[in-house]
């Protein structure tokens, strides 16, 4: 940890005026919200913020959207200063997965060339590349990197895939199922050193890393600001340096198509951008109120106790640890394995969120790798020990006691 012994808790972080982080959240209080990473959670002072937006967008419908152009160049230079990059390298998407389509419809990509992906990568932007495959008469390589690699073995394994067919690269900045790093800046440079263009998916990392792309020379990289920045949903970066910048192209044409990038996607027509123009309201949220440093640490600390306390309590009722060997962890974002039985693949992992939520009014993320079941761990500022401790001394025995049940697991 930090400064904070993984074996104490953190001290809860407290609004300005002494009231809990989480009165600042519009979350059900009846509902413990442990799953942070899969949708995000929006400040009620930015849900204010859109709310006002849309409300002027409808009272005067022809003025917004004449003005609208300029109002989203000036948030995404906003955005583009949270993320350290400069405005003219960054265009606002829904989502990373749009972002990466995005990519896949506007790179050259020759007939018979490879798309190189990994077995840790997100499902859809997985199947977008393979539906470019497609189109391009192409075919999809998936390397597999073990989930105990440390930089060197998962840069070793990603480079044993490249051939003199490799169009293109697609790798996790972070991934989701497995909550563990990519080694995208060594990656990448070897990528560069080969002509091989690379996109990046940090779907999770905007707000977990202080300077995502320092030291990165990628092609085109796509970052959620609706997860861990805490911007409305269906707010993305995505940010292109390579030479194949100005080959980007918005997946709706509209009347900025003849602009330059990325001003041509400042312009989509009758689109809904509000969430684009609250997204500075939410991230300026959590750095005047505890800074985004401090908030970082919080979340990294957090995990950590909340690893050991669940870890615990999942090794007394199984009698085995359950601890997971990560090779390059993520500060709030952590595995614990699961019961055999219990979450062994995308579909039951999905069906044991969603029973969770229902049966035990937890709302937390469960993932699969290898067909081994995980509870992933995604912590934010509003969340506090007790939140752990509760999964721990009650969700954990009901876990258990699913795996034991035939027919019982989801």
């Amino acid at each position: 940890m930090s400064e904070t012994d993984v074996s104490t808790a953190p001290r809860p972080l407290l609004l300005p005026d002494g009231r809990p982080a989480a009165e600042a959240w519009s979350l059900h209080p009846g509902q413990r919200h442990l799953n942070h990473g899969s949708f995000g959670a929006v400040p009620v002072v930015a849900q204010r913020e859109q709310q006002r937006l849309r409300e002027e967008m409808d009272r005067s419908p022809v003025v917004w959207f004449a003005t609208l152009p300029g109002r989203v160049a000036a948030a995404r230079t906003a955005v583009a200063g949270f993320l350290r990059v400069a405005p003219q390298d960054l265009a606002l998407v829904p989502n990373a997965s749009g972002g990466a389509s995005v990519v896949y419809a506007n790179v050259p990509l020759r007939s018979g060339a490879e798309i190189l992906v990994t077995d840790h990568g997100y499902g859809a932007v997985t199947m977008g590349a393979e539906r470019l495959a497609r189109r391009q008469g192409a075919t999809v390589r998936t390397v597999h990197v073990p989930l105990d690699a440390d930089e060197e073995r998962a840069h070793a394994a990603v480079v044993s895939g490249l051939s003199e067919a490799t169009g293109l690269i697609v790798l996790d900045h972070i991934t989701s199922a497995t909550a563990r790093r990519m080694p995208v800046e060594r990656i990448a440079a070897t990528a560069r050193e080969r002509g091989i263009p690379l996109l990046v998916d940090g779907a999770h990392v905007p707000g977990l890393i202080a300077d995502p792309l320092a030291g990165l020379d990628c092609d085109f990289w796509v970052g959620n600001l609706h997860k861990f920045g805490c911007a409305p949903r269906g707010t993305a970066a995505l940010v292109a340096r390579g030479p194949l910048r100005d080959e980007l192209h918005p997946l709706i044409d509209s009347w900025g198509a003849g602009d330059p990038f990325p001003d041509r996607f400042d312009t989509q027509g009758t689109v809904d951008v509000t969430g684009y123009l609250a997204a500075p309201t939410a991230v300026d949220f959590i750095d005047a109120t505890w800074g985004w440093d401090r908030a970082r640490t919080y979340m990294s600390d957090l995990a950590d106790y909340a690893e050991r306390v669940i870890g615990e309590a999942f090794a007394e009722v199984m009698g085995e640890s359950t601890a997971v060997d990560v090779g390059m962890p993520v500060g709030p974002m952590r595995l614990v394995r699961l019961p055999a039985g219990l979450g062994a693949t995308r579909l039951e992992a999905d069906a044991l969120r969603d029973r969770m939520a229902h049966e035990l009014g937890v709302e937390a993320a469960f993932t699969s790798f290898g067909g081994i079941g995980y509870f992933r761990l995604s912590t934010h500022v509003y969340n506090t020990a007790a939140d752990y401790e509760y999964f721990a001394e009650r969700c954990v025995p009901v876990l258990a006691e699913w795996a034991r049940t035939p027919g019982v697991a989801p």
